[in-house]
């Protein structure tokens, strides 16, 4: 595999983009159709269409290796309990016993089966039985008509908003410590508390929008670092349907919407360019990621970039919670920064946190260090492939960048190089895909009030 520009610490990396071109070119002649669908709540279908060897024509494994990297890639874009493959029996064999209970990807397994309540499980079908995308995206956000509370759950601090038509006319922020408190009471008043001070400075809630790090089905908590100290019994009993019993609080039958972070980041980036298509990337203690569609809308994917694969290369880092190697966690995020800094001839101390360990290398940036300024030109080449691989699966106008990763000078050069790959390597994708990296100000007024968006009164 030629790279026209080079991962430069990393010249084994092998990106995801360009094992699709290739497959897609390599069986113009003797391939087959293939058609990987996800399924989720309320009967969701999204389908990814592509082509493979035929089976028994010696390529057996090399279509497993890729039919496996794309199914967990729209697995973790979409979210969903049920992966469908049809065209390949043979390939789908192996896909279901990789996506089984201490299969391969047993992780995934285990953490879909949480987030959806349901048995996982792989479903083998005909080509001509594919299933078709069945979307659940919605119009939600830019309402911005009366009265409204937006909150933003952060990890650190917990932001909220009083929005009348539009405009905030109340905001604060105060520190919390929500991912070290096991009792969800303390997670209970902290957004009580805010949501009522919010609405002491409106003469009355029309609606409450929510963002927060995390996995949301119906407005339901099923995932979230916020609570990671909170034990299963207590996650079911308490913190589930938290944002729901808080808006019964506030008033009765008081519309609320609450939606992963990204989601509302991408949200306000739309509202700001008032223009659509829009991908966030948050690159910080993980890559987050959020999506509106060319309509506008927020799809109810998961976006969970951290676990999408970017690289088909075997020997690529493990992440140490999902097990598996190559994913984005380990590229776009302060993990990614860690991992190339001994390649770059940086030794960082060991007894330093992961963020300190960021920090030593923003400050050599600062200083003009080429050893830090090669870490970010790595990762930007990484990234500019990644986006061509995004577009597999979204329809992108604008990516925005944020994150602290991506602050200072190492954003700079970053966006450069990712910009570059564009160029060079996808020049159709570098004529439609801006890339942004909005400002600090913008971006935390533009979440509160795009928060406060995201419900329609009723």
């Amino acid at each position: 595999m030629k790279l026209k520009v080079n991962a430069k610490l990393d010249p084994q990396f092998a990106p995801l983009s360009l094992v699709c071109r290739e497959m897609r070119e390599a069986t113009k002649d003797n391939g087959q159709d293939l058609v990987i669908a996800v399924e989720r709540n309320k009967g969701y279908i999204t389908t990814y269409k592509t082509r493979i060897f035929a089976d028994g024509t010696g390529h057996d494994e090399e279509n497993f290796r890729f039919v496996e990297r794309m199914a967990k890639a729209l697995l973790w874009v979409v979210g969903g309990y049920k992966i469908i493959i049809a065209g390949s029996a043979l390939v789908g064999e192996k896909v279901k016993a990789a996506f089984s209970d201490g299969g391969l990807r047993d992780f995934d397994v285990h953490f879909m089966e949480r987030v959806y309540e349901r048995p996982f499980e792989v479903e083998l079908r005909s080509l001509a039985d594919a299933p078709k995308d069945n979307e659940g995206a919605a119009p939600v956000g830019r309402h911005l008509d009366g009265c409204r509370i937006g909150f933003d759950a952060g990890g650190s601090d917990r932001k909220v908003s009083a929005v009348i038509d539009g405009e905030s006319v109340y905001s604060e922020e105060v520190v919390w410590f929500p991912k070290i408190n096991s009792d969800p009471d303390y997670h209970y008043q902290g957004i009580l508390e805010a949501m009522k001070t919010a609405a002491s400075h409106m003469p009355r809630v029309d609606a409450i929008g929510v963002s927060s790090a995390g996995v949301y089905v119906d407005n339901r908590i099923m995932v979230a670092s916020l609570f990671l100290k909170v034990n299963d019994e207590d996650f079911d009993k308490h913190v589930k349907n938290m944002y729901i019993d808080v808006a019964k609080e506030i008033g009765e039958n008081i519309p609320i919407e609450v939606a992963n972070d990204g989601d509302v980041t991408a949200l306000a980036g739309a509202m700001d360019l008032n223009d659509n298509s829009v991908l966030g990337v948050a690159m910080g203690t993980s890559e987050a990621g959020g999506y509106v569609d060319p309509q506008g809308n927020i799809t109810g994917w998961l976006n969970e970039l951290a676990f999408v694969p970017v690289d088909f290369c075997e020997d690529a880092m493990v992440d140490e919670w999902s097990g598996d190697y190559g994913c984005g966690v380990k590229y776009f995020s302060q993990d990614g920064v860690i991992k190339l800094a001994p390649f770059a001839g940086i030794e960082l101390d060991e007894d330093l946190s992961p963020a300190e360990k960021l920090k030593v290398v923003q400050e050599l940036m600062k200083q003009g260090d080429q050893r830090a300024a090669a870490i970010y030109d790595t990762i930007g080449a990484y990234f500019g492939y990644a986006i061509a691989f995004y577009t597999e699966f979204y329809d992108i106008k604008h990516v925005l960048i944020m994150g602290r990763v991506t602050s200072g000078e190492g954003g700079v050069i970053l966006l450069e190089r990712a910009q570059e790959v564009l160029d060079k390597e996808f020049p159709e994708l570098a004529k439609q895909i801006t890339l942004h990296i909005p400002d600090e100000n913008s971006r935390r007024v533009g979440q509160s009030v795009a928060a406060a968006s995201l419900p329609k009164i009723k």
